[in-house]
């Protein structure tokens, strides 16, 4: 319990915060007890933290290995932030002169820094090498570490380097971090860097608020399209497709049908793609149809769809670019089409490529096709796919949960294909197990003369889906697994060969023809809004906000967040002071926009002769207690927030948090003065455009958004201060 304090302790003297988020803590705990330690972390979970507290606390100097130049000088300049001593933390990379690397060496061996970046290819050249082995080094810290792997989604060959550079230097601890990493991916990473005892820390994948189905695609999609945005009028969504032309063809087939929708590629000159980010932000239009290249800097909270037009080259890509919905925690909707004709496309795209990647392509492409075709819970099959168990039978919230198939018993089959996997000594693949099965002559089943055993057609009426659903679904009841050092090879569990001695009911869903039209199956509608109580005033509160936000020619989100709208469409304010009791509004906001939503809800409540909820409270605001009049009064004479914090015995986060209530309670301040002494003038300008662009003023959404290696949270809340002050006080 007293090293649980002494963390936390730290944490608030070193950072600032008074809590850890998510695994922090133990992932820190588990590091400085000198055990290697893997990390799995979502962008925007606090990866960064985990190695930086720790080289501040261990004895030495902790050597971070990064592959971005700029991510460096970011991470050091906030480090710098948080000390005294500018010493703590330097980067040794290519863009260094010699006598910059010199006083970098000096801080070094004075034992001043606790952090080192550096480039894998900076670890690599001898002159460092024999630097480093002249100090303690505490920890080795791996960022990105998916870049070691050819199957990670940004492999880098010099980050396979990395165990054999550290070999030389010294052992010390390894804490490998990276955002996304599949099983194979991770076992990829411990092995490379040779830490297969290592401490493992993920944080979940599942979306719950996500909806996933997957559609049949015929000739028949555009059409399906624009039914499904015109039921769900105003709502924002992205349809993503895989070629460029296609973007420009659908966008200009929605509008040509009455959806306002921009198209958005790499092709198109960075100016265009700017212009319709923003108009996608300011809800100046509702859909983007897009390549994969967009939604990578945004978050927009409240996408409402994502439609994948063509199936995604990998699951890893439709997890990613499914999870661009329903960031507020609201409804969303992730559809794709499929069709067996486009994953030939995607092959035959291969064909130029390396024997190695195509090989590692294809294997990609196959678990998208069994995601697509199958009939199990899509939740269950994703978070599978990352390693992770989903225990509910029904998620209830995907096509085949909502829409059971009906099932069928498939024990004899599967203790066939268990058999043959065992009979085969466990070295093939489900496709080779499949075709035996089918009685398919290949060249592979002709060269090891399979079509020679007992159980080659042993199911010539079988179609390959159901039996690859029968091996999807058995892999997730643990009875098969699949070899991750030699990707795809099937493998039998303890619980397989269980199942083999006493066979037992196997129900799997029948499946339905993917490349034929499901009639009764009809795309969702979505909701209006996550909790709105009157919906019809939520569509109308949220026309209201549109044509505010135009006149004023600010974000949505500066006026009132949908939240906001829902509590007032569920409690129905008829009056300014009510008005200000709604959360995320305050005497500020309803005194400076409160008035035509306040008109426009009591004309609804008259008309509509609506009963509203009898215990709704009305709360005095409170007056300005003395201590916030003071602090305006000390930032009115320009005295650096630093003294105002220690004048009143605060922390400069406890100040910000003050700062916060009183711009939030609509109270103009300007701390410019402060501001522009301690940051650059362009880091301000970077954030502020930030929040004049971002559809929500959440602070975890910045620092996930601008990058947490790159902008301190205390810099984004300063500014954000600054920015609240000026557009909606």
């Amino acid at each position: 319990m007293a090293k649980k304090v002494e963390l936390t302790a730290a944490l608030k003297k070193n950072f600032g915060f008074d809590t850890f988020k998510g695994n922090q803590e133990k992932v820190i705990q588990n590091l400085m007890d000198g055990k290697d330690t893997f990390v799995l972390m979502p962008t925007g979970g606090g990866k960064s933290l985990c190695y930086q507290l720790p080289s501040l606390l261990m004895e030495g100097t902790a050597i971070v290995i990064s592959p971005l130049i700029a991510l460096m000088k970011n991470q050091v300049d906030a480090m710098r932030n948080f000390s005294e001593e500018d010493g703590v933390a330097h980067f040794i990379n290519s863009s260094l002169s010699k006598a910059a690397i010199e006083q970098v060496k000096e801080d070094i061996l004075s034992k001043k820094t606790k952090l080192l970046y550096v480039a894998p290819e900076s670890l690599t050249k001898a002159e460092n090498i024999e630097f480093l082995k002249q100090i303690k080094i505490s920890f080795y810290a791996i960022d990105e570490a998916h870049c070691i792997s050819e199957w990670g989604h940004d492999f880098r060959p010099e980050y396979r380097k990395i165990r054999a550079n550290i070999n030389e230097i010294g052992a010390a601890p390894i804490i490998a971090l990276t955002a996304t990493a599949t099983p194979k991916v991770q076992h990829e990473i411990l092995k490379n860097l040779e830490i297969p005892q290592a401490t493992i820390f993920k944080s979940s994948f599942n979306r719950p608020n996500l909806y996933y189905e997957v559609r049949p695609k015929d000739n028949n999609v555009d059409k399906e399209i624009i039914k499904f945005i015109k039921a769900n009028e105003g709502k924002s969504g992205i349809i993503y497709c895989l070629s460029r032309q296609k973007v420009e063809g659908l966008a200009e087939t929605l509008n040509i049908n009455g959806i306002s929708a921009l198209p958005y590629h790499a092709g198109m000159d960075s100016q265009t793609r700017s212009t319709s980010q923003d108009k996608f932000l300011m809800e100046e239009v509702n859909v983007i149809v897009a390549t994969i290249a967009f939604g990578m800097g945004i978050d927009k909270p409240d996408v409402r769809f994502v439609i994948h037009y063509d199936i995604p080259k990998s699951l890893e890509g439709y997890y990613q670019e499914t999870g661009r919905a329903g960031r507020d925690g609201g409804e969303g909707q992730c559809i794709a089409f499929y069709s067996k004709k486009d994953l030939e496309k995607l092959e035959k795209f291969m064909q130029n490529k390396p024997v190695a990647e195509q090989e590692i392509g294809k294997q990609l492409l196959q678990e998208t096709a069994s995601y697509a075709e199958s009939t199990l819970c899509r939740r269950k099959l994703l978070l599978h796919y990352f390693g992770e168990e989903y225990n509910d039978d029904n998620c209830g919230n995907c096509d085949n949960c909502r829409n059971p198939k009906k099932t069928v018993e498939a024990k004899e089959e599967l203790t066939t294909i268990l058999e043959l996997v065992e009979q085969l000594k466990e070295k093939f693949k489900a496709e080779h197990i499949i075709n035996i099965l089918l009685g398919k002559k290949t060249k592979d089943i002709e060269a090891h003369e399979h079509d020679e055993l007992d159980s080659f057609g042993a199911f010539p009426d079988q179609d390959e889906r159901t039996l690859d659903t029968i091996i999807h679904q058995a892999m997730i009841a643990g009875f098969i697994a699949k070899d991750i050092e030699n990707y795809g090879l099937l493998k039998i569990t303890k619980a397989g060969k269980d199942f083999l001695k006493k066979p037992t009911s196997f129900k799997i869903s029948k499946n339905i023809d993917m490349d034929e039209e499901d009639e009764e199956a009809d795309m969702p509608t979505i909701k209006a809004g996550g909790g709105a109580a009157d919906e019809v005033l939520f569509s109308m509160l949220k026309d209201l906000r549109k044509k505010v936000s135009k006149d004023l020619k600010v974000p949505p989100y500066v006026i009132f967040q949908d939240p906001s709208l829902e509590a007032m469409a569920t409690s129905y304010p008829i009056n300014l002071e009510e008005l200000q009791n709604i959360p995320g509004v305050g005497a500020g906001k309803a005194k400076r926009y409160g008035e035509k939503f306040v008109e426009l809800i009591k004309r609804h409540v008259e008309e509509n002769d609506i009963t509203r909820p009898e215990d709704i409270r009305v709360k005095s605001v409170a007056n300005k207690s003395k201590q916030k009049i003071a602090i305006i009064q000390a930032i009115d004479r320009k005295i650096p927030l630093d003294d105002i914090a220690a004048n009143h015995d605060l922390e400069i986060d406890e100040l910000l948090d003050e700062l916060e209530t009183i711009v939030d309670s609509g109270t103009k301040i300007n701390i410019d003065y402060f501001i522009y002494d301690v940051m650059d003038e362009d880091r301000v300008d970077e954030i502020y455009e930030y929040f004049k662009e971002a559809e929500s003023d959440s602070i975890e959404d910045a620092i996930t958004e601008l990058g947490p290696e790159d902008f301190t949270e205390e810099e984004i809340r300063f500014v954000r201060i600054k920015f609240l002050s000026e557009m909606a006080n």
